[in-house]
């Protein structure tokens, strides 16, 4: 196990190098440089001769995070992406943008700071492109039996390459120009480089996947591309892997100004741009003063997108009170703990302000957002309320909502129901069916908004259903049910 005395020997976490804030505010490249496989290699020796390692458990892909450790510190890179492999479909996406519930539960982070497991996995998978050791894995003998899945996110393609390799044909839906979902869409290239979604679509590609871009699925009557119950009929199982997509919504005074917009519209619209989709943004944030309500990752996001769109002035607003730096009382390890954390674009400037309660959006003379009233947050009876007599006004040309999401679009036909349950989500049952035969749903569309590793981790699962749905048996992982929970 790695070096039995090196988590004694090495005592401090070492993190590649970001680029320099003036740097990479001029491009949309990683903010993160490669990091030094010498310094990996010390990073992994850190890695305990756990007797119960509870990363496995804090991560829900279960990935055998010990035993790649080891084999990185070993020089044996080959074998570390084969065990990676075993677990995770796309280790690239949640080395970059997951936030690595793994080290929250790392033994070694009960008195010293956890193993760097994120920058360890990402160099695993790195060095296996670069290498070309990842090679599609096509089906020796197919079933003959069809999946839909709709959804080309991290759920749907996660569930796509698992059932293409288990023999099954496999058609997946997505309504936009080009398959990913949020990894391709809603998360900005300075987090998550397309060409990384782009080389595992090709891959999924040669191994049999086949992508319908362009497809919008709903009733005709919507004007859409086909029906759900046209595609059950079409096909032997279908996978509804949609994400939850709709924003939480802030309906306050002034909310219909021009200028106030929910978050992931303002990235959609920045990440078509970047991508060579579309020439402008109508929201393009140069030149001015961009608040943004909210303090988590898309929240996070938008300041490094308006950064990087020159805006005069960027502010953060959270209504909460602000996190600690060390654990609190009510979040001990392994639990996943909510800290102050100051991402890469907050590293890049802009101002937060925590226990700040939106009141109005102020309008301007031609009825656009030039201003947020904000009052101090209060609490009464356990309800954040604002503060009466606090109040403040602060300037704001464009003003992003970035409060989370509340659950899939729903599904609007008599012949396809799916119910929806307390969270907003579909409902399910443990193993991802539905009460339609042959329908499952996986992902965020049954969880209700969470991480990408989840996402991947009920892809798998589900298609392990849907294999047996098919088949009568399955030999493909299934590592959390539908019900599972992180540590809480």
């Amino acid at each position: 196990m790695a070096d039995a005395r090196g988590f004694l020997k090495v005592r401090e976490r070492e993190l590649a190098p970001k680029r320099p804030v003036a740097l990479r505010l001029q491009d949309w490249r990683d903010v993160v440089d490669p990091a030094d496989p010498t310094v990996v290699a010390r990073q992994a020796s850190r890695c305990m001769d756990c007797g119960v390692a509870f990363c496995h458990q804090g991560c829900p892909l279960g990935n055998l995070i010990p035993e790649w450790n080891d084999l990185t510190y070993r020089g044996r890179e080959r074998d570390a992406i084969e065990r990676l492999h075993e677990t995770n479909n796309f280790p690239e996406f949640t080395g970059r943008a997951c936030p690595a519930p793994c080290e929250s539960a790392c033994v070694l982070g009960i008195n010293q700071p956890a193993v760097t497991i994120k920058q360890i996995e990402n160099s695993i998978i790195d060095q296996a492109f670069a290498n070309g050791w990842v090679q599609p894995q096509p089906p020796s003998r197919l079933t003959g039996k069809t999946v839909a899945v709709v959804g080309s996110g991290p759920a749907g393609l996660a569930a796509a390459q698992q059932l293409t390799r288990a023999g099954h044909t496999v058609a997946v839906y997505e309504r936009d120009a080009e398959p990913g979902g949020l990894l391709r869409y809603g998360i900005p290239d300075f987090k998550l480089e397309k060409e990384l979604v782009a080389r595992r679509v090709e891959q999924l590609r040669a191994e049999g996947t086949r992508f319908r871009c362009g497809v919008e699925i709903g009733g005709s009557e919507a004007g859409r591309d086909m029906s759900w119950a046209e595609l059950r009929r079409r096909f032997d199982a279908v996978v509804v892997a949609t994400g939850a997509t709709i924003p939480r919504e802030l309906p306050l005074p002034g909310r219909d100004l021009a200028g106030v917009m929910p978050a992931m519209d303002y990235l959609v619209a920045a990440n078509l741009v970047q991508s060579g989709a579309a020439e402008s943004t109508p929201f393009d944030a140069a030149g001015k003063h961009v608040i943004v309500i909210g303090g988590g990752d898309t929240g996070s996001d938008c300041v490094g997108t308006a950064h990087r769109q020159g805006a005069k002035s960027v502010t953060s607003l959270a209504i909460g009170r602000q996190p600690g730096v060390e654990r609190a009382e009510h979040q001990p390890w392994p639990v996943h703990p909510t800290l102050f954390e100051v991402s890469s674009s907050h590293e890049e400037g802009g101002e937060r302000s925590y226990l700040a309660s939106t009141v109005e959006f102020v309008a301007g003379e031609s009825g656009e957002v030039r201003g947020l009233r904000v009052a101090e947050t209060g609490f009464v009876d356990g309800r954040r309320e604002p503060t009466p007599g606090t109040e403040r006004l602060i300037k704001a040309d464009l003003v992003l909502i970035a409060m989370g999401f509340t659950g899939p679009e729903q599904i609007e036909e008599s012949a396809f129901v799916l119910p929806v349950g307390s969270r907003g989500a579909f409902e399910r049952e443990r193993d991802y069916s539905t009460d339609l035969p042959g329908v499952f749903v996986a992902g965020d569309a049954g969880r209700g908004q969470s991480l990408i590793v989840w996402a991947i981790a009920e892809g798998r699962a589900a298609a392990a259903s849907v294999d047996a749905y098919l088949t009568g048996e399955t030999v493909l992982p299934s590592p959390v049910t539908a019900d599972a929970r992180a540590f809480a």
